[in-house]
């Protein structure tokens, strides 16, 4: 399974920001499968250029949304894919409370906000609401659960038999607990994450940041590598990087929480562009 992060912000990069290394995209990841399946977790603006990157021989695409915040949607009416009548295109996400997916996913594919309507889209358009039972998508079987986060939001965990990734853009595990992490039958998300080789993980914060955020739904590092260390994964991705956070920042959040937590995995800031192997080639 090779990975690639088109996008890695929690919000767009703010104007003027040095972000050359690691960019200004919102969230969007690709996913290939060994057997050519291609799957692409949320739809942020990185969406855009995975779009033009794809080859329009491209017969099915599959997209997994976590949640539908504007960072994690807002690129979806610019996915070229959309636009051409040979592709099919199945689009997994949350239902409401009270709104389907479909109406849901209405409210952004329409005016004002959209000027082309959902249901004018020519692609072959499937859709699935989420979580619900394993499924299976080419070579690669998923699951999804419910996590910590403001609204309806899933985490996403991918597994080929020979390699499993952990996608959890937008988590905070630690809100409302006394002494972080729990036990982990009782720490939100850890089902997703137990024993992924590559863990993709909200680390938004660091710990004086946090402090004034807690219960927006977001992830301090030094949090993110305690749930990581409790998982026991082999690889932790930093993901949705503050909007305000450059390169330096970026570089120095990493390596502060690094040396104080002294894990027993590899960690890497997420950037965009980056390509990562799950399993072997």
């Amino acid at each position: 399974m090779r990975v690639r992060l088109w996008g890695t912000r929690g919000s767009l990069a703010s104007p003027g920001a040095d972000t050359a290394r690691y960019g200004g995209n919102t969230s969007c990841v690709e996913v290939c499968g060994d057997d050519g399946t291609v799957l692409v977790l949320d739809a942020g603006t990185g969406i855009r250029p995975l779009g033009a990157a794809l080859p329009r021989s491209l017969r099915r695409i599959d997209i997994l949304l976590t949640h539908l915040h504007m960072d994690h949607l807002q690129g979806l009416g610019f996915f070229a894919p959309l636009y051409n009548p040979e592709t099919e295109v199945h689009i997994w996400g949350p239902a409401s409370t009270t709104l389907g997916l479909r109406a849901r996913l209405m409210r952004y594919l329409s005016p004002p906000l959209f000027p082309v309507h959902l249901r004018d889209l020519p692609c072959k358009l499937v859709l699935h609401e989420v979580p619900c039972g394993d499924f299976q998508i080419g070579a690669l079987t998923i699951s999804s659960t419910l996590v910590c986060h403001p609204g309806p939001t899933v985490g996403y965990r991918l597994g080929t038999g020979r390699g499993v990734l952990a996608y959890l853009p937008d988590h905070e595990p630690a809100l409302g607990v006394r002494s972080f992490p729990l036990q982990p039958g009782w720490t939100s998300g850890y089902a997703v994450a137990a024993g992924a080789d590559l863990l993709i993980h909200d680390a938004q914060y660091d710990s004086s940041e946090y402090a004034g955020h807690v219960g927006w739904g977001h992830c301090a590092i030094h949090h993110a590598l305690q749930f990581a260390a409790l998982a026991g994964v082999k690889h932790f991705v930093s993901f949705h990087h503050d909007p305000a956070h450059n390169d330096a920042d970026l570089d120095r959040l990493t390596r502060e929480a690094t040396d104080a937590a002294r894990p027993g995995f590899s960690v890497t800031a997420g950037a965009e562009g980056a390509v990562l192997e799950v399993g072997p080639r």
